[in-house]
């Protein structure tokens, strides 16, 4: 069974895979204050009562919490392999920006796995802190994309910026032209959130010369069943992608 944890900005998806299959998974906190103790006590009372775990793989866009779990990995789970995504692992997907260092290895992590499963070409919305969509060409190279701010870290600034407004539950309004001051809010995080990513993709595949019946279009991240079914250009929802990618590039280098 592989121990597969994602590090996000405010949540970490932790989930076990087995041939593949995300078997159980997991939502936690992320805090770059908790120790690598304090991780090996999460992630052990995550694991308790499940099969032994036989490898571990990591990804992590916040680099102190890297950090200490690559001490948690070194301390508690030496006797198992383990890859952490990073800049010089070996995934097989070739990432064509100016600076590789730069892309968070979420992203490649989502790339790979919607690649695997979907081919060449295809784009990947992760509704997560931040709203990214990210673009594999058709020779199945990752070659950038676009980074909003996301659902939640939108409202949540409008909410302490704005004096009149505040945070509001984010579920979907009964129509787009609100009658109140909560379903607005909802209606501009809901639609306008799924507005923003189908005009970015449709903007992608004009700049990109991609005909849209070649092209996969995957959403993820905790705040995508959100968004999903109000988007037009949204083909299948992943809940799991990065803990998928994660296995794949576990898998090339084990």
């Amino acid at each position: 069974m592989l121990l597969a944890v994602a590090v996000e900005n405010t949540r970490t998806l932790v989930g076990l895979i087995d041939d593949g299959t995300v078997e159980r998974h997991w939502w936690v906190g992320t805090d770059s204050r908790r120790t690598a103790d304090e991780w090996a006590v999460l992630l052990g009372g995550l694991l308790a009562g499940e099969p032994a775990v036989s490898g571990v793989a990591l990804c992590s866009a916040v680099p102190h919490v890297l950090h200490e779990l690559r001490d948690v990995v070194a301390r508690y789970y030496s006797e198992v392999p383990s890859v952490v995504v990073e800049p010089g692992v070996k995934t097989g997907l070739p990432v064509l920006v100016d600076n590789p260092r730069e892309v968070g290895t979420d992203r490649i992590a989502n790339a790979l796995a919607a690649v695997h499963r979907y081919g060449a070409p295809c784009i990947i919305a992760d509704f997560g802190t931040a709203t990214t969509v990210d673009v594999v060409n058709a020779n199945g190279a990752f070659i950038g994309g676009a980074i909003a701010p996301g659902i939640e870290t939108a409202v949540d600034a409008l909410g302490i910026t704005a004096a009149q407004l505040r945070r509001v539950e984010l579920v979907r309004p009964r129509a787009v032209v609100a009658k109140n001051t909560v379903e607005a809010l909802q209606s501009g995080a809901i639609f306008g959130f799924a507005a923003l990513v189908d005009g970015l993709i449709t903007r992608i595949l004009t700049e990109q010369s991609l005909d849209p019946a070649t092209v996969t279009v995957v959403a993820t991240g905790a705040l995508a069943p959100l968004v999903v079914a109000e988007s037009h250009q949204i083909n299948h929802h992943e809940p799991y992608l990065t803990l998928q990618g994660l296995h794949q590039a576990f898998t090339r280098n084990h």
